[in-house]
């Protein structure tokens, strides 16, 4: 039996996270520690154990953040209560939120202003989700699936048009997408969703390795949805079996028994470092080592917040 395990690339950091975790680590050098950072930063725990020991204090809501401290909102994003409810409580705030998720949220407040009814495709309670619908909060309806849309209501059917959580399946949200385009045929149409380069590109590579998988590792957490929808990408491309570890310890030997060719990725929140402690675990039980592919070269990145331009200055 021929054994091999395949790379896949791009993988791991996209702009947006690699911007995030810098954010934080710079506030900690330039203001010092605490610096507060309401929610992950990004969702991935290796990461946000990892901020910890080095000053960042992670909460849920900014009531937990001393008055006159210093706060990072997430690469996520965050509603304008959020920011009125720091600025009423003296707060300084960095904002971290991944630009092309602001460009999301400036179309939610274009298309509201215009008084046209928003979809938005994405997952409750994820906090890209509520951060979005914070801008407009009356103009935007949740769907998670194309089987969501038969039930909306709006206000006018030939006033709507839709959005998209940045992280999502390319594939079940063009489905779903059809399914608007379908009951809504006077939509205010739009020539892209708004899933990012990055989860694209992820899943892109990961279907190329996945076709002649015997099985796919996806690194990452289990709230992130990027990596989620990595193993799901993986199984629907044609992987025998497709698992989600937060690092190599949860890797069950069992899982590689009979198993000749492994293809290994990561979500876009996830340090190479544990990537490749998957690959080492992999080595440790008789495979070689990794090939990688690369599909797609990547060269987004993005500045640094405002805020800590205007401190370098």
């Amino acid at each position: 039996m021929t054994k091999s395990v395949v790379l896949a690339a791009p993988r791991g950091y996209c702009a947006g996270v690699d911007r995030a975790v810098t954010t934080v680590e710079l506030a900690l050098q330039r203001f010092g520690a605490p610096i507060y950072v309401r929610k992950q930063i990004v969702h991935n725990r290796h990461v946000v154990e990892d901020l910890e020991k080095q000053g960042a204090v992670f909460v849920d809501e900014l009531d937990a953040v001393p008055a006159g401290a210093t706060v990072v909102f997430s690469a996520h994003g965050v509603a304008p209560s959020v920011h009125a409810d720091a600025a009423a409580r003296g707060l300084k705030t960095i904002d971290a939120t991944c630009p092309l998720v602001t460009r999301v949220h400036n179309e939610a407040k274009k298309f509201a202003a215009q008084g046209v009814d928003i979809v938005l495709i994405g997952h409750a309670g994820h906090e890209e989700v509520e951060g979005t619908t914070g801008e407009a909060p009356d103009a935007i309806t949740l769907v998670e699936k194309p089987e969501d849309v038969d039930a909306l209501v709006v206000r006018d059917p030939s006033r709507v048009t839709f959005l998209t959580q940045t992280t999502l399946s390319v594939d079940e949200t063009a489905d779903t997408i059809a399914r608007i385009r379908e009951k809504f045929p006077l939509l205010t149409d739009r020539s892209r969703d708004d899933i990012c380069y990055a989860t694209q590109n992820r899943q892109t590579a990961v279907k190329h390795i996945a076709a002649d998988a015997d099985l796919v590792i996806v690194v990452g957490s289990a709230n992130s949805s990027n990596s989620v929808r990595l193993v799901e990408v993986a199984r629907e491309a044609g992987a025998k079996d497709a698992r989600r570890v937060d690092n190599a310890s949860e890797i069950d030997p069992a899982w590689l028994v009979g198993v000749e060719r492994v293809g290994v990725t990561s979500g876009a929140s996830v340090p190479e470092s544990l990537v490749q402690g998957v690959c080492a675990f992999l080595e440790r039980h008789g495979f070689p080592p990794a090939v990688e592919e690369v599909l797609i070269e990547e060269k987004t990145s993005f500045g640094l917040p405002r805020e800590l331009r205007d401190a370098a200055r």
